[in-house]
C-alpha cells in the first residue's frame, strides 16, 4: 500500500485497508450501535408509559418521542455520512492493472448510487 492510500487492492482481490479509514468505520458503527441502544430503552419506556395510561407518563411520552426521532435522525446521518466516506475510499481502490475492483459511483448529488461495476475476467 502506498502512502496516502486507504485502501489498496491485492492481487488476489482482495482489498487492504488503511488503519485510520478502518478506525474512523469502527467509531462510526460504535456511535451508531449506541444511539441504537439508546433508542430500544427509550422505545421501551415509551410502551411502559402508554400502557399505565397515567395523565403524566402519557405527557413524558411526548419529549420521549421527540428525541427517539432526533436519535433516528442522527443514524440516519452517520449511515449516509460512512457510506459517502466507504464510497469515495472504494473509488481509491483500483487492482494492480489498473482497472478498479470495486468502485460505488456517485450520482450528480454526490451521494452514493450503490451499483457496483462489474468486470468481465
Amino acid at each position: 500500500m502506498e502512502e496516502g492510500d486507504m485502501f489498496a487492492s491485492l492481487g488476489d482481490g482482495s482489498i487492504q485497508v488503511d488503519g485510520k479509514v478502518l478506525q474512523t468505520f469502527q467509531r462510526s458503527f460504535r456511535q451508531v450501535q449506541d444511539i441504537l441502544d439508546q433508542n430500544r430503552l427509550l422505545i421501551n419506556e415509551i410502551n411502559q408509559n402508554h400502557e399505565s395510561k397515567i395523565p403524566d407518563n402519557l405527557s413524558r411520552n411526548v419529549g420521549l418521542i421527540r428525541e427517539l426521532n432526533n436519535n433516528i435522525r442522527r443514524v440516519v446521518d452517520l449511515y449516509s455520512d460512512l457510506s459517502t466516506d466507504f464510497a469515495r475510499s472504494m473509488e481509491t481502490a483500483t487492482s494492480s492493472d489498473g482497472e478498479s475492483t470495486a468502485v460505488l459511483k456517485t450520482s450528480g448529488n454526490n451521494k452514493p448510487s450503490h451499483k457496483r461495476n462489474r468486470f468481465d475476467n
